[in-house]
């Protein structure tokens, strides 16, 4: 029984599978191979992922630089969640693919909604965070809900990006749609250190400026 269950999984594979395998194994000759068939670079798994987000997020380095060189690959190509290959590979703190993609192959930094900046923030990927300024990000760039980088930052209590961050600029200021500043993500998710310094550096800056969002009519009642 065991036997034929096996040769019916072989005999059901199809050529996806195989390239899904030979991404996450980094097999790069079987990934040539299949691209030479006419295999679409592009091509999702059963879930929507892109091969070349499943090659960095599985970090996956030979296939990763093959699928990039391929004709017609889409760099913009994002799978359900939205997460372009250079999300992946800023989340998981990866410069070398990040670089790569940004200056060999000239991979949009700035995208509309969720960015490469936030993903490096959320996981105070600092490295990343700099280099991606350095190479134009829009520090305050607003997620669909209007979060900021920083707003990110401090909810992971990544206190060295925050600080970076608010060095190179970013508005603390900025409220998302629930009415939050980055002062408020980091009470919220208890990050006491990050919270006190923003507030320190909210009175020095704006004293005349009010920390709390101003309470809308009939709240309370």
């Amino acid at each position: 029984m065991l036997l034929t269950g096996s040769l019916v999984a072989c005999a059901t594979a199809t050529p996806v599978d195989d390239m899904r395998k030979a991404v996450v194994f980094d097999d790069v000759n079987a990934v040539q191979k299949l691209l030479a068939r006419g295999m679409d670079p592009n091509q999702v798994d059963a879930k929507g992922d892109p091969m070349l987000v499943v090659a960095v997020r599985e970090k996956s380095a030979k296939v990763i630089k093959t699928l990039s060189a391929a004709k017609a690959i889409d760099f913009d190509k994002a799978n359900a969640a939205g997460e372009t290959p250079l999300m992946m590979a800023c989340l998981l703190n990866e410069p070398d693919v990040v670089k790569l993609l940004v200056e060999q192959y000239e991979v949009e930094i700035n995208k509309t909604g969720w960015t490469p900046l936030h993903y490096a923030a959320t996981n105070g990927n600092t490295g990343i965070v700099k280099y991606l300024l350095d190479h134009s990000a829009y520090i305050d760039a607003e997620s669909p809900n209007a979060t900021t980088p920083l707003m990110m930052a401090a909810r992971g209590g990544h206190i060295e990006t925050v600080k970076l961050l608010l060095d190179e600029g970013a508005d603390m200021r900025l409220r998302n749609q629930q009415g939050m500043t980055v002062i408020d993500f980091a009470e919220r998710y208890h990050q006491d250190e990050i919270a006190a310094g923003l507030k320190s550096r909210w009175q020095k800056l704006y004293p005349d400026l009010p920390m709390a969002a101003p309470a809308k009519a009939g709240a309370g009642k």
